[in-house]
């Protein structure tokens, strides 16, 4: 049995972990995997953006909700305290020998607003700052008593002796409704560097590069104390050498290289059985949502990937949600010079609409991580228009987007073409 610390407006977790309000808490699921064991995951299949995605850590009576769009920690349910031992300051006040009722609850927090009773549900809220807890009537014969309009509203404001605590919420601000995820806390950053916006630059002919806003805490001479938010821009190119792109990202988290080009078959005909001298190779930054390819001869910039992290897709987890903003030349009459915005929420119909339809048909793309299995997601499509292939799920949104440079002289690109 989990034995945790409970911080309002904060956290829950022991020595070893947390979980923080505005992180993304999976990696520590997967850290202590031998600990932390049969977690759900809950999301809308076909609108994962209407729902919050929930991660339920069923063996411990606790549920972590995510904002669908930032992806950050929002609200941490406890919703079996039978399941984990509780503690507030040090001192427990949920255990197998301790009961939380009513009045340990106020022993160990101290006093606060009245008790709300919500008829629909036949729960006592009692909400301190960032944290509430909902107390079960022991009988139905006593919820009538407790209804608003009952002894001038005033019966409403006690909450009856020996009650039980049946949930409790950890969450920002005063209000479990109107709570929204925090920024990510500058402990969790943890050395790597965030991405908060990719906007997609273009020229004429298409995409010419990435413009990143990017995250870090920085700190003064040896004090954490006096840690802060770095929020800095930086830019890279197609044709950018290796050495500018590390200049301006630093180190990846993962350099992979290039065994086979699955996608050879759709080249013309006399590349077909060329084999390849050497292998192209990706940078993959992991936090920022961007894989970064280079020509293995020249070692320059020649393709960029956008993820979106969506739930359902094959790759959901390995990349952070790349917030991206692609300027789009309309392809309408009487539209000649006109452009309009795909970010990461964009539906592959609306797209559409703007670009006109493909000319080609989509590349059916199957993932699986050995030839004898198969992806419980299913297979994704991809659509190239205007030097950018768009991989979308089968919920019509898109789960990545790679942009190319400027064809070399004498080349055709091909839209068949992917990493």
């Amino acid at each position: 049995m989990l034995d945790l610390e409970v911080v309002p407006e904060r956290s829950l977790g022991n020595e070893q972990w947390e979980f923080t309000l505005g992180m993304q808490a999976l990696a520590i699921l997967q850290k202590h995997c031998r600990i932390i064991k049969n977690v759900q995951v809950l999301y809308s299949e076909q609108s994962p953006l209407s729902h919050d995605l929930i991660l339920n850590l069923t063996q411990d009576g606790i549920k972590l909700l995510f904002d669908a769009f930032n992806q950050r920690l929002k609200v941490i349910e406890v919703y079996d305290l039978t399941k984990v031992k509780l503690k507030y300051c040090g001192v427990h006040f949920n255990s197998q020998a301790i009961a939380p009722t009513i009045e340990q609850i106020d022993q160990s927090f101290g006093a606060t607003h009245p008790g709300v009773y919500n008829s629909a549900e036949q729960l006592f809220h009692l909400n301190f700052r960032g944290l509430s807890f909902s107390f079960q009537l022991d009988s139905w014969t006593e919820a009538p008593k407790y209804e608003p309009n009952f002894a001038h509203g005033l019966a409403s404001l006690q909450i009856p002796h020996g009650a039980t605590v049946k949930r409790m919420y950890i969450y920002s601000g005063n209000s479990l409704q109107d709570t929204k995820a925090p920024v990510m806390p500058l402990s969790c950053f943890l050395g790597n560097v965030y991405a908060e916006s990719v906007d997609v630059l273009r020229d004429g002919t298409g995409p010419s590069g990435l413009r990143l806003r990017l995250l870090a805490a920085g700190c003064g001479p040896g004090l954490l104390a006096d840690a802060k938010m770095r929020v800095f821009e930086r830019s890279v190119y197609f044709g950018d050498s290796c050495q500018d792109v590390l200049s301006m990202l630093g180190s990846p988290h993962k350099v992979f290289y290039k065994s086979e080009d699955k996608m050879k078959i759709h080249s013309p005909s006399p590349h077909k059985q060329v084999p390849s001298k050497c292998n192209d190779y990706f940078f993959n930054y992991f936090t920022l949502g961007v894989d970064i390819l280079f020509d293995a001869n020249t070692h320059k910039v020649k393709k960029f990937v956008l993820h979106t992290n969506y739930p359902g897709h094959y790759n959901f987890n390995i990349y952070h949600r790349c917030e991206f903003k692609i300027p789009l030349a309309i392809k309408k009459e009487n539209a000649d010079g006109q452009t309009e915005t795909c970010t990461t929420y964009s539906k592959w119909d609306s797209i559409q609409e703007l670009l006109g339809h493909p000319v080609e048909k989509p590349v059916v793309l199957h993932r699986s991580s050995s030839p004898n299995n198969t992806n419980p997601f299913g297979s994704t499509f991809c659509f190239g228009l205007q030097r950018m292939i768009f991989e979308v799920m089968q919920n019509n949104h898109i789960a990545s987007v790679t942009l190319y440079g400027p064809p070399r002289p004498g080349a055709h690109l091909r839209t068949a073409e992917l990493p």
